[in-house]
């Protein structure tokens, strides 16, 4: 058994040359093997999955022709985008990317800045080109544009060469799982002001989850909650210990006469635009990779995130979206809506958000399936839609007092 362990040793883990064995041993042929080379090609994928990154691989792809063969067979991509580019805007660069921040009249277009010459490789490898001088450069199935220029990050977009993420995942032929993240979100929402969504598509929107509060504040002093779980107006307490008031799970009189409805009824219809959009243009992507188990289209900000896994995308598939009449979205089903409110809700972070909001939100049909109570009743998918503290938070709203809604078609 010694024996053995000895030689897997020395199969995996050569022992360094000494001056002495290479002078003696080694010939001018042996001393050019590349030992890198001995490493099997799986393990080499396991590298190349583990970096995902679609500007890390384009650099591996000129390493090597054996690296240039393997990086197609990559399972797990991350396209991360670097800036927002309007359709209405074709002189935009990287400076106008708060302006394009709004879903509702422009559909955007994603260009990588940051990247150097070595993605180029890459982009000659993965499929044709386009130049990106104008609105109707890029091609016409998407609005979506990955750029691959020169060493400048602040070059100006007339100079840098486009690919569609199409085009730029085109020779990736297994590719599992999918992951594209764009700058920022799409809303534009006042400092402190907390907004996160999740929505899940087939073919259509199957479920989407919002939570919103009009102020997310650390509060140094804790907060006690009543025995009845009431959390509505913070009072004085003893020992200058914030008390917070029973509320009884109602939304008070205020809600209605202060905006404050109509504040969540413009976040509510902003989100579902915003995802209905981001759908829309995965089209292309979706039709191309048919090994596909799970596509996330997620912001470095952490405010949307849409989701999709293998059997959603194969219901795009064989059935095709509707698209909305008046943009280039997906259009939005007619919608029944659940809405939780809080006037006071501190997480356990400390981090206390007031006007906390959840609205869990599902077509109001769903052709081929039969809703039972229980499944009407069953809020795991609402709870778990956010990460940490944001799903505690989901958790303790779904507790109170529920409020129904309708929303037409859109």
């Amino acid at each position: 058994m010694s024996s053995l362990r000895a030689d897997l040793t020395t199969k995996i883990y050569p022992e360094p040359y000494t001056d002495d064995y290479a002078t003696n041993n080694c010939s001018d042929n042996d001393s050019a093997i590349d030992h890198f080379d001995r490493l099997p090609d799986s393990l080499l994928l396991l590298v190349f999955n583990k970096i995902g990154d679609v500007k890390a691989l384009g650099r591996c792809c000129v390493v090597s022709r054996r690296f240039h063969e393997l990086v197609p067979q990559v399972e797990n991509v991350v396209v991360r985008v670097d800036c927002v580019i309007s359709d209405d805007d074709p002189s935009s660069s990287s400076s106008s990317a708060d302006k394009s921040r709004s879903p509702f009249v422009n559909i955007f277009r994603m260009v990588f800045g940051n990247i150097f010459k070595p993605l180029q490789v890459l982009g000659q490898l993965l499929g044709p080109k386009c130049t990106g001088s104008g609105p109707g450069s890029g091609p016409s199935s998407s609005a979506l544009l990955v750029g691959n220029g020169g060493e400048d990050e602040e070059s100006e977009q007339g100079g840098v060469t486009h690919h569609s993420p199409t085009q730029v995942l085109k020779n990736f032929n297994e590719i599992r799982f999918l992951r594209i993240e764009l700058p920022n979100g799409e809303l534009g929402i006042d400092d402190g002001v907390l907004l996160k969504w999740r929505a899940d598509f087939g073919s259509t929107l199957d479920n989407c989850v919002i939570l919103g509060a009009s102020s997310a504040v650390y509060s140094a002093k804790p907060i006690q909650y009543l025995e009845n779980g009431g959390n509505s107006d913070v009072i004085p307490g003893n020992g200058g210990t914030n008390v917070v008031a029973d509320d009884n799970g109602s939304i008070p009189e205020s809600f209605y006469t202060n905006g404050g409805l109509k504040l969540r009824v413009v976040w509510t219809i902003s989100s579902l635009i915003a995802a209905s959009a981001r759908h829309y243009l995965l089209q292309p992507i979706i039709a191309e990779h048919k090994t596909l188990d799970s596509l996330v289209l997620a912001d470095a900000d952490g405010q949307g995130v849409l989701c999709m896994n293998r059997d959603q995308l194969e219901e795009l598939r064989v059935k095709p979206l509707s698209a909305s009449s008046a943009s280039k979205r997906t259009l939005v089903p007619a919608l029944n809506m659940r809405l939780w409110y809080a006037p006071h809700l501190e997480l356990p972070n400390g981090v206390v958000l007031k006007g906390a909001t959840l609205v869990a939100i599902r077509p109001s049909e769903q052709p081929g399936a039969v809703t039972t109570k229980k499944e009407i009743s069953d809020l795991s998918w609402v709870s778990t839609a956010f990460e940490e503290p944001y799903g505690t938070a989901a958790k303790m709203l779904v507790k109170r007092r529920t409020y129904c809604l309708e929303m037409n078609s859109f």
